[in-house]
């Protein structure tokens, strides 16, 4: 089995764990997976060498289980490859750094930033500061709330979003 430190403590190096398995469950811990999606990754933990009863058995099950089967295997999976679910808190600000650096490399859209998940998010650096601060709600609501048309909403969450992704506070370590 595989040893794992998933903080952004640096304690040492990580030996044979999958990159893909660590990041999913931080998202998961962060509310930012779907479960049936768990069963893919998964397998394609296991098709880079890992292997244990649960992570094989999470493979194998369908897309369309019952979310509460996936759930308790995935977590069985990562216990038996001794990879410890992040804190909540800390799993939601690197969910949060993941968001801007995707949208720093145009893999999220303007409409998918704009949610109220992230406004009662308790922020611990200027960079996520900067970043939440640009989250209105709803996309319509930008100029409503932030008093920005969209270019400009968009140029400066493009400044913060740069500023977060280049200063990531926590996160999976492989």
């Amino acid at each position: 089995m595989a040893a794992i430190d998933d903080t952004s403590e640096p304690d040492g190096p990580v030996r044979n764990v999958h990159p893909t398995l660590v990041e999913a469950a931080w998202l998961y811990q962060a509310d930012q997976v779907r479960p049936e999606d768990l069963p893919m990754t998964a397998a394609q933990a296991l098709a880079m060498g890992m292997n244990t009863p649960a992570l094989c058995e999470l493979a194998g099950l369908p897309r369309h289980a019952d979310p509460r089967d996936i759930r308790d295997t995935f977590e069985q999976a990562l216990e038996e490859l001794r990879i410890a679910l992040p804190d909540h808190h800390l799993a939601r600000r690197y969910a949060l750094s993941r968001l801007a650096t995707r949208f720093t490399a145009g893999e999220a859209a303007l409409a998918e930033l704009a949610s109220d998940e992230w406004s009662e998010m308790e922020v611990e650096t200027t960079e996520e500061q900067a970043f939440v601060a640009l989250l209105p709600p709803c996309a319509c609501c930008t100029e409503y709330t932030l008093g920005l048309d969209e270019a400009s909403w968009e140029a400066q969450l493009q400044i913060a979003a740069r500023a977060l992704a280049a200063h990531p506070a926590v996160g999976p370590r492989v």
